[in-house]
């Protein structure tokens, strides 16, 4: 972000200085003497937090407030954990359906689900419920943020599916 005393400038965009001079489109491409020259200054903005967790906001000069969520419901809110929670149980309903076919296929005609399916399945539901163990045993935001750090960022880190159906195609119907 870059401001003229107290307007924010965009780079890409020209611009008018409090003077009325005019500026291009590419006044981003100055030296830092042509910056200082317009009074133009760079301002960092301070990286937000992980919304999933915080509730923030960013002032005029890239300054971040941020507040904790709660993490557990209030009333008819949901708490983070909760919200993770439901999360997982989302995944993990999306993760099944991909093989509910194989069920259905028994169901229809008798022929046998496949080993590896039952197998990849049940490690899902083992990871989910895990997973949903962690984050109740969770005790503080940062507890819950550790989660997401160990899993390089993400919350889920569930068992491959390729691997389980590669050995029988994905539809041998």
């Amino acid at each position: 972000m870059f401001k003229h005393h107290n307007i924010t400038i965009t780079p890409g965009k020209a611009w008018t200085s409090s003077d009325g001079t005019q500026h291009p489109a590419n006044w981003h491409l100055w030296g830092s003497k042509d910056r200082e020259k317009w009074a133009v200054t760079e301002i960092v903005e301070d990286r937000p937090p992980d919304s999933r967790l915080y509730k923030w906001s960013m002032d005029s000069n890239g300054k971040i407030t941020s507040t904790a969520k709660d993490l557990d419901d209030s009333g008819d809110v949901l708490g983070v954990k909760s919200t993770l929670k439901n999360a997982v149980k989302n995944q993990q309903g999306s993760l099944l359906s991909q093989t509910d076919w194989a069920y259905i296929r028994h169901y229809d005609s008798g022929t046998e689900v496949p080993a590896n399916i039952e197998t990849w399945r049940n490690a899902i539901r083992a990871k989910a419920t895990e997973m949903e163990n962690a984050i109740d045993s969770a005790s503080d935001t940062d507890a819950v943020a550790a989660l997401f750090v160990e899993n390089g960022g993400m919350l889920y880190d569930w068992p491959e599916l390729g691997a389980q159906l590669g050995a029988i195609g994905y539809i041998d119907i």
